[in-house]
């Protein structure tokens, strides 16, 4: 079947090759839009707002970072996406445009050699679940086949994801290589948010942003200081005193 003819099925029978007979899951969406799209790595992210966010599946250690990145620095082509509802794309992250549009991370990334983002949001008319999003290690642009691809594969990932919610689907795959060590590091941002709001009286979005404040000015990865407020060895204090402290 050629992708002319019907692009929503061609996207099902080329992810029905990478399960090989398992069901299907997004690590084999992910592993097909890789393939498809001539990219280096994929993820996807799922998220509901600015502070509960899980990365379910990426292809390798270097996309996993990628996802931890923007999470750490809220901001990113995966941020962009989910909040604007469309694509994102950024064929050269040294371009002036991504320095000038996300100075942290399009640092960050293009130091670790990823040189190329794409982010398509994974949504369901006014519903957004999430993130699939795509790399390169060198620059260059998605054509019009490839975007379009992209976008029926976050399609086919909200699907899935959508399943799973109601409980239709049975029997799926394992969905990563990492992904418990990944979400309990998420789970500590979560909390370590919640004590933060308490502890400043502030909002989450403002709670979240102190800890990557924190953790930027460390130079310390974010989940590493969310684990050491929810271990109570850092305390945050209004600004009528020192921000952080460390308990005895």
């Amino acid at each position: 079947m050629e992708r002319g003819d019907d692009r929503g099925a061609w996207i099902w029978t080329r992810v029905g090759l990478e399960s090989r007979g398992a069901p299907f899951t997004v690590a084999h969406i992910c592993d097909a839009a890789v393939a498809e799209a001539h990219v280096d790595g994929a993820a996807v992210t799922l998220m509901s707002a600015a502070t509960v966010w899980e990365t379910l599946y990426a292809t390798d250690k270097p996309a996993a970072r990628i996802e931890g990145w923007q999470l750490d620095f809220g901001e990113g082509p995966t941020v962009d996406a989910y909040q604007r509802g469309g694509p994102v794309l950024a064929p050269d992250l040294d371009s002036l445009e991504s320095i000038t549009r996300w100075p942290v991370f399009a640092t960050q990334a293009s130091g670790e050699g990823v040189k190329a983002a794409f982010a398509f949001p994974m949504q369901v008319g006014a519903i957004r679940l999430g993130a699939l999003n795509l790399y390169r290690l060198a620059p260059g642009p998605l054509d019009g086949d490839q975007i379009a691809d992209a976008l029926a594969f976050a399609d086919a990932a909200c699907v899935l994801l959508l399943a799973d919610a109601e409980g239709e689907r049975t029997g799926a795959a394992d969905l990563t290589w990492y992904r418990d060590g990944q979400s309990t590091s998420q789970i500590h941002v979560h909390q370590a948010t919640g004590m933060v709001l308490v502890q400043l009286n502030v909002s989450a979005e403002s709670a979240l942003a102190r800890l990557r404040a924190y953790a930027f000015a460390h130079n310390r990865p974010l989940a590493e200081v969310a684990r050491d407020v929810v271990d109570r060895k850092l305390r945050f204090r209004p600004d009528t005193g020192p921000e952080v402290v460390a308990d005895d």
